[in-house]
């Protein structure tokens, strides 16, 4: 792949993920929080009949309401939770098109250094970069499972 190309790539690959860090923002303050700091409780209401609650809540953004939990739909909720998934991979992937986009930097400047090459760093934090937001990203999947079938 051409150079010019693969840059454009990973530009266009952090507009993606700045817009998806945005409207995950824009939506949590909307919200007051997502799922994935929220609750799912099944109750029994006074006909005896099981209904499920979905809670979502927050940290830091209303004052004095902060943490208490909002009721909302299953669609809401489980919209919520899935964007609080798609956020790792995301910022996993900016990331990485920056690294790769600072290479030529990163190497000149590293040329001479005794401590660690500049190919074997951009390497390492892409390897790092990737194995942690994977393992988040199979956390949060792993947590949003087990509290929709809980």
């Amino acid at each position: 792949m051409q150079r010019r190309t693969r840059n454009r790539i990973c530009i266009w690959l952090i507009v993606g993920g700045l817009g998806n860090f945005l409207v995950y923002t824009v939506v949590y303050a909307y919200l007051g929080g997502d799922a994935r700091n929220g609750t799912k409780e099944t109750i029994a209401n006074a006909d005896g009949q099981v209904e499920e609650m979905f809670y979502i809540r927050g940290h830091f953004l209303h004052g004095a309401e902060v943490g208490r939990p909002t009721a909302v739909s299953r669609t809401v909720w489980v919209y919520s939770y899935l964007h609080s998934i798609s956020i790792w991979p995301t910022q996993g992937v900016m990331m990485i098109c920056m690294l790769i986009l600072a290479q030529p930097h990163i190497i000149a400047t590293m040329q001479e250094s005794n401590w660690i090459r500049g190919p074997t760093f951009v390497a390492v934090a892409i390897t790092l970069v990737a194995v942690v937001c994977s393992a988040m990203s199979i956390w949060f999947a792993i947590g949003f499972v087990r509290d929709l079938t809980a």
